[in-house]
């Protein structure tokens, strides 16, 4: 098994204490996320479905939530 490439969101400004979202290619064309201060805890989603949630994010569809 390949080592996974994790990419870290820029708005983390390289600071190791700034907890992000990271992505990384899957197999078969999937995604993965990770929340940088949890890195075992891994999700895999389907590029579709995670160009969705994106967007939602973007609009603030998750902003009441908080």
């Amino acid at each position: 098994m390949s080592e996974i490439l994790w990419q870290k969101s820029s708005f983390s400004a390289g600071d190791p204490e700034n907890a992000c979202i990271e992505l990384a290619p899957g197999a078969d064309g999937l995604r993965l996320l990770r929340e940088s201060d949890e890195p075992g805890l891994v999700m895999a989603v389907k590029a579709p479905q995670l160009r969705l949630l994106l967007l939602a994010a973007k609009a603030g569809e998750f902003d009441r939530l908080s």
